[in-house]
């Protein structure tokens, strides 16, 4: 437990008007954890490309129970969003001209995860519902080599017999980001300034830096973790009824 960890989480989404099989990094947040020191080192890479991009994500509730999904298009270089029309189709044209826009972007991607891995000593990664995420950066020829790559959801689900989203496992633990501290129900961290300003809602950043949380919590204070995980279930059930 004393060995620095390293949180991996990227965002991406189908290019809008585009196919639904096809995915276009947005972000990669890289968090590396020293045990030794309690400090956090946290590092952004955002794809600046003149594209849009679909951004899917959960709404939820008190409990962090999913009530529904909103989608908004991203243009990826200006940042600004709009309104997702499900009707809107890019013609054979245009999508190639995305598609030829997007191609070097997996060089300064490469480069970025290149720099990481060759800066911070760690021998693990940990990912949360990470397969595609891995498949991604393996697609951009980025190599794990020597690196244990974890999966966190999959060791929480082996656990409590229950597949809990990130939403949910951050009222576990009573997740906060409070004036350059990151908080949980028996965790805190100071953050850089620099680190504090890349975590924003629903960012990669925010994204490393609850899994980074949950496993502090999960690892170091496993039966109170367990126990609130169970009360959360319960109270789920309880509403549901």
């Amino acid at each position: 437990m004393d060995q620095n960890i390293a949180f991996l989480e990227l965002k991406y989404g189908n290019i809008y008007g585009g196919y639904p099989n096809f995915y276009a990094i947005s972000e990669v947040a890289f968090l590396l954890y020293e045990p030794k020191t309690n400090r956090i080192f946290l590092e952004t890479w955002l794809n600046d490309v003149d594209v849009n991009i679909v951004n899917v994500f959960s709404k939820t509730n008190e409990l962090g129970n999913t009530i529904g999904k909103v989608r908004e298009v991203m243009n990826m270089r200006t940042r600004r969003k709009k309104q997702y029309d499900e009707e809107f189709s890019l013609d054979e044209k245009d999508l190639d001209h995305a598609f030829a826009k997007l191609r070097p972007t997996r060089r300064p991607m490469k480069f970025f995860m290149n720099k990481m891995f060759k800066k911070y000593r760690f021998r693990e990664i940990v990912t949360f519902d990470g397969k595609r995420d891995i498949f991604l950066c393996e697609k951009a020829q980025i190599r794990f080599n020597r690196i244990r790559i974890t999966d966190l959801q999959k060791d929480i689900t082996r656990e409590t017999n229950y597949l809990f989203s990130l939403n949910k496992l951050a009222k576990v633990i009573n997740y906060k980001e409070d004036y350059g501290f990151l908080k949980s129900n028996n965790r805190d961290y100071r953050l850089h300034p620099i680190a504090s300003r890349q975590i924003t809602p629903r960012s990669a950043a925010q994204d490393a830096a609850r899994l980074l949380l949950i496993h502090e919590e999960y690892h170091r204070h496993r039966d109170d973790f367990l126990m609130k995980a169970a009360l959360l279930l319960n109270k789920i059930e309880m509403m549901k009824k």
